[in-house]
């Protein structure tokens, strides 16, 4: 199954000039954890960050930072892992778990962003999945019983 099959399609996004306070605020009344900080490029929104609840703790709350003129570009990570919509789950997991990431843009051939996946995306894959194999296992049973009686 390819991630662009399951990835939430409904982003927020953030410029990276949104100011700190600005971020928190937006996703409190968005109720996310995460902004997906993109670029335009020739009509493309191109993921260049991501700002999550927990990079404004860690970098701003906990050590009592100032964040008056902070902007979500000096509290974002360097680099930003990707994953193409075309990729299968399995391998963005394992690329999830390399990069030590728990949400990662989904994007199109040419990098513009088309969703985000995340680790609830994920877990909640796999319970589907569960589910069916346990039902799987009870009809078995039922199957066996009923036509060896």
């Amino acid at each position: 199954m390819a991630v662009g099959e399951i990835c939430n399609r409904e982003v927020v996004i953030a410029d990276k000039a949104l100011s700190v306070t600005g971020a928190a605020q937006l996703m409190r009344r968005q109720h996310v954890g995460d902004l997906v900080v993109v670029e335009d490029k020739g009509g493309r929104r191109i993921p260049v960050g991501i700002v999550t609840d927990r990079d404004i703790v860690v970098e701003v709350v906990a050590p009592g930072v100032n964040a008056d003129g902070l902007k979500v570009s000096d509290i974002m990570g360097p680099e930003v892992a990707t994953v193409r919509e075309s990729e299968g789950v399995y391998e963005a997991l394992r690329y999830m778990r390399d990069k030590g990431v728990r949400r990662m843009p989904v994007v199109d051939h040419e990098g513009g962003l088309v969703g985000i996946l995340t680790l609830d995306d994920l877990l909640s894959l796999l319970a589907e999945e569960m589910t069916e194999l346990a039902k799987l296992v009870s009809r078995e049973r039922q199957r066996e019983a009923t036509t060896r009686t």
